[in-house]
């Protein structure tokens, strides 16, 4: 086990004597596992095969995020009527020196980093407390990863960053043991809605196999609300949204040398009120055939008949604190906006849960 009594300050000293140049204390991996089946079945477009061969027919999320639907997503986050950007970012930035003050000194582990936006508010916050800065970004993006990576390191003098350029389930694998007391794995944006519930649960069995006990885990989740105000989020008045989901068929094409045409299909999203999820689909607007020949796949469409790219759940607090608190990551701070519309937990991992062996 680490020596979790080390010093702050003794680390921030270390850290000090470190070259400052930014080139110095960066790394970018690419994680590639070939024995790892998940990700072989996300290289050879399996997974593409599997979506748009049942019924109804799907997509792996992960596939709308190449750089150019990274870019969109940012776009997306400033749009007026997406709320849940704006609304967990309000949060961080009230209660950022709270986590900062009850975690100690840590290092920061994002799943979807992105353009590390909202990570500013949680380095600003550790750095005031004069604690070391440790960074590891985790996003399947390599471009908006290393961009924004390089921009944290132009602000952040002292800040080290490890970018793993990989799906979050190998990153979490493949963490080293971290140089600082604890670690504090981050997941924010709500991306957490995109999982079913059962996938929501190997999920958190993931993070806590990720954690040493007593290590934190920080996760924000978008709230249950009218279905006006979720509807207008995910069908924006500029359309960003609609290219953001076309952008998958984009993304198919270059991967897998496709021919989907975006023009035959149509941005749709909803609220299953029911199973309190927005969905987003792509609508076939005629009768057509697609191939893709890197996977020796032909797709054929009927009019009207849909793809789904993505479900995003709409939680409820106590209910996520209750599944949280099975898997041994107990919620010691939960904080919401005025009008709790979003909400930001911090977890700590129990001596009780099933962890990986200690340092």
């Amino acid at each position: 086990m680490r020596n979790l009594n080390q010093s702050a300050a003794s680390l921030s000293e270390t850290y000090r004597k470190q070259h400052a140049k930014p080139e110095e204390r960066l790394q970018i991996k690419q994680l590639v596992n070939p024995i790892a089946s998940s990700d072989a079945h996300i290289n050879s477009g399996n997974d593409v095969i599997k979506g748009l061969t049942q019924t109804p027919k799907s997509l792996p999320p992960h596939y709308f995020y190449d750089d150019r639907g990274s870019e969109l997503f940012e776009q997306i986050c400033d749009l007026p009527e997406y709320y849940p950007t704006r609304t967990e970012a309000s949060i961080l930035q009230q209660y950022a020196g709270e986590i900062a003050q009850i975690t100690g000194a840590c290092e920061l582990v994002e799943l979807g980093s992105g353009s590390s936006t909202k990570t500013r508010l949680l380095l600003d916050a550790y750095e005031a407390l004069d604690y070391p800065l440790r960074y590891l970004p985790i996003d399947v993006s390599a471009g908006i990863l290393e961009s924004s990576a390089r921009q944290l390191l132009l602000d952040y003098p002292s800040l080290q960053v490890q970018g793993l350029v990989s799906t979050y389930e190998l990153a979490l694998k493949q963490l080293i043991p971290t140089q600082l007391p604890a670690r504090m794995i981050f997941f924010l944006g709500s991306t957490l809605g995109n999982l079913n519930p059962q996938e929501c649960d190997v999920f958190f069995s993931q993070i806590t196999t990720a954690l040493n006990v007593g290590e934190y885990f920080l996760l924000g989740v978008d709230l249950q609300k009218s279905k006006e105000l979720l509807e207008a989020a995910y069908n924006d008045s500029q359309g960003v949204t609609a290219e953001f989901n076309l952008n998958i068929l984009e993304h198919l094409n270059r991967r897998f040398n496709g021919n989907f045409d975006t023009q035959l299909f149509k941005h749709w999203a909803f609220y299953n009120e029911k199973l309190n999820q927005i969905e987003m689909h792509l609508r076939s607007l005629k009768t057509h055939q697609v191939r893709l020949e890197e996977i020796d796949l032909t797709v054929p469409f009927e009019t009207d008949e849909t793809i789904m790219t993505e479900i995003s759940r709409k939680f409820d607090l106590d209910v996520i604190q209750q599944e949280l608190q099975a898997k041994g990551l107990k919620p010691i701070k939960v904080w919401t906006d005025s009008k709790r519309w979003f909400g930001l937990l911090l977890c700590q991992l129990q001596p009780s849960a099933f962890t990986r062996v200690a340092d």
